[in-house]
């Protein structure tokens, strides 16, 4: 089968053959339609992201497709369902090995490619917001990379929440994308003060930050009194340090948040939230962006657009 494989760290990918996987006990073996592409994969390629396979991997966090094997002891699902699945790796290739747990059903109504841009995006906003941030309806939510995969589906659920969306976008385009999610304010992050910006519309109750280096420094600046700000990413590649006499000042909650730890640390919210993006999903409630649909001869392509930021929303690879 085919399969885009990293070789060697800080190397490109590239598209080899390999043999078809065998489902062991507890696992399927799933004919993959589609992959989502995510920031991670970029930090997978350099070794720089929180999880590393052993070389070499394929990439690849979620995918949807067809179950076409059963493992030894699975049960609750069968040859030909359709289905939607997380594992970190694996995923752009034309076969894949999952876990049977780990595997949703995908409605009728969701394609292949919405199914594979789905999982992580809505995945890590849903949980994030809800679980992790207590979001409230009124409170006011201020999104960073809000045209970005996960960054589009904190607005587009902050806002189904109840919440006073306020989103971070670089350019004109990308905050348009961001107000047809369901943004209330736009603030532009080349060109505008954030801090002041934010704190015109009266500061934030939840920060969900995904850039880091000086935009966390300035959302932070703009957190109200006993606010939250969730740490999701770094995307700008710069960590920025947290001047903890702010935080204390100002008692804001300064929250870690890596939503793949939660298949270790507490599967059950994770697998309940998945339940609830998937409900949303089938009753056309929420609606995946997929700016770009590519072939995995063009997986280097997609990585380039998250790579240069010229994507919105999800990018998907089809097999």
């Amino acid at each position: 089968m085919r399969a885009f494989q990293v070789s060697q760290l800080d190397q490109p990918p590239h598209l080899t053959t390999v043999a078809d996987p065998v489902a062991g006990k507890g696992q399927v073996l799933v004919r993959i339609r589609a992959c989502g592409l995510n920031f991670g994969d970029l930090l997978m390629i350099k070794g720089t992201y929180q999880e590393r396979p052993p070389l070499p991997f394929t990439l690849g966090m979620e995918v949807a497709g067809d179950i076409v094997a059963l493992g030894q002891g699975v049960t609750g699902l069968a040859i030909g369902d359709r289905i939607a699945v997380y594992q970190g790796s694996g995923g752009l290739a034309d076969l894949g090995v999952f876990p049977a747990d780990l595997c949703v059903k995908l409605p009728d109504t969701i394609s292949y490619e919405q199914g594979a841009a789905l999982v992580v995006a809505y995945g890590t906003s849903e949980l994030a917001l809800n679980h992790r941030a207590n979001l409230q309806p009124g409170e006011t939510l201020l999104v960073t990379g809000a045209a970005g995969g996960v960054g589009l589906t904190a607005v587009e659920l902050g806002k189904k929440m109840g919440a006073t969306v306020i989103a971070c976008a670089r350019g004109a385009a990308k905050l348009e994308i961001a107000r047809q999610a369901g943004a209330d304010h736009l603030i532009d992050s080349e060109t505008d003060d954030i801090t002041a910006k934010v704190k015109a519309l009266g500061g934030a109750d939840v920060v969900y930050e995904v850039i880091g280096g000086d935009q966390f420094t300035a959302c932070l600046r703009a957190t109200k009194r006993n606010g939250r700000i969730l740490v999701v990413g770094f995307a700008s590649g710069d960590v920025a340090p947290i001047p903890a006499n702010i935080v204390l000042v100002k008692n804001i909650a300064v929250l870690g948040y890596y939503w793949g730890g939660y298949l270790k640390m507490e599967p059950q919210p994770f697998r309940d939230s998945l339940a609830r993006v998937l409900s949303w999903a089938a009753n056309g409630e929420i609606h995946p962006h997929v700016s770009h649909t590519l072939p995995i001869e063009q997986a280097s392509d997609g990585l380039d657009l998250l790579r240069s930021r010229k994507s919105t929303g999800k990018v998907v690879i089809t097999l």
